[in-house]
């Protein structure tokens, strides 16, 4: 069995149930994928996205419907270290994954501010505009089940805001494309231990800014990391199932108990219905 199977096996029997079962219940749950759909799968070299990666190849052995999937890492200008190491893994993966090279981080790094929201920007916008001139209607993006929680309490903390990272929805400024998260119910953790247990090793951060200054993979000092370190400490001080809480309550919301709400750019008061109530 060549290492790729050996892989591809591990998937589907050691991690059925931490990884396998999940994504699939994403799928379906969420109606991620349709039949005759065709889905840019957008590797950016880390462990989830080439576990994604991973996953449509077996669901595409599975699948009892048609789809179409096209695998795609766009360079952004990543270091020759970060991009040898990306090549190595899709090889190493068996992934037929295309590689375009644009000129996004040297664009960002020119700007004296916002650099980071200008890249991530421009890196969404491309992904978008390559997958459409693929002939693809879906990206599919590797925010799993950790981003969901970590960006629901960043909102509130940092936005004063409720407001989640959905498992799907439709671009602003490409009519027919769609963005989807099929890794939306897997923990980080279950990727990290499959990654370990099949001796992988992926770039830790793709951004020029931050890849000098990294900790286990995650970038020293950002405001995810601070996220994750206090979600570790409700667990231990407060709450073992703060995380399932976390996320629960973002569909799990009472509109008969908040003060407000913004839908369609729209903000509303529960004072417009209070005296109807009565």
């Amino acid at each position: 069995m060549e290492r790729y199977q050996e892989i591809e096996r591990s998937i589907i029997k050691s991690y059925r149930g931490r990884l396998w079962a999940p994504f699939i219940k994403a799928v379906k749950e969420y109606e991620l994928i349709k039949p005759n759909d065709k889905i840019c799968v957008c590797i950016s070299g880390g462990k989830d996205s080439m576990l994604m990666a991973k996953l449509f190849q077996e669901l595409k052995r599975h699948s009892d419907f048609e789809f179409e999937v096209k695998y795609l890492v766009m360079n952004p200008g990543y270091n020759e270290m970060n991009l040898n190491q990306i090549k190595k893994n899709i090889e190493i993966l068996n992934i037929p994954a295309e590689i375009i090279d644009t000129d996004i981080f040297e664009i960002a790094n020119n700007q004296e501010k916002n650099q980071c929201y200008l890249c991530a920007k421009m890196r969404r916008g491309a992904l978008y505009k390559l997958a459409k001139n693929l002939g693809c209607n879906k990206i599919a993006l590797g925010h799993h089940y950790d981003d969901v929680i970590e960006t629901i309490l960043m909102n509130m903390l940092n936005a004063g805001s409720f407001q989640t990272m959905l498992p799907k929805l439709h671009s602003d400024n490409y009519e027919g494309m769609e963005l989807i998260r099929p890794l939306y119910l897997i923990r980080e953790n279950d990727v990290k231990a499959w990654a370990k247990a099949n001796d992988l090793r992926f770039i830790m951060c793709a951004c020029r800014f931050t890849e000098a200054s990294s900790i286990d993979g995650e970038v020293n000092a950002s405001k995810r990391l601070a996220t994750k370190l206090l979600i570790q400490e409700l667990k231990k001080n407060y709450n073992q199932n703060v995380e399932k809480n976390i996320f629960s309550a973002a569909s799990n919301v009472n509109m008969n108990k908040i003060i407000g709400f913004k839908k369609d750019g729209v903000k509303h008061s529960f004072l417009e219905e209070y005296d109807e109530e009565e």
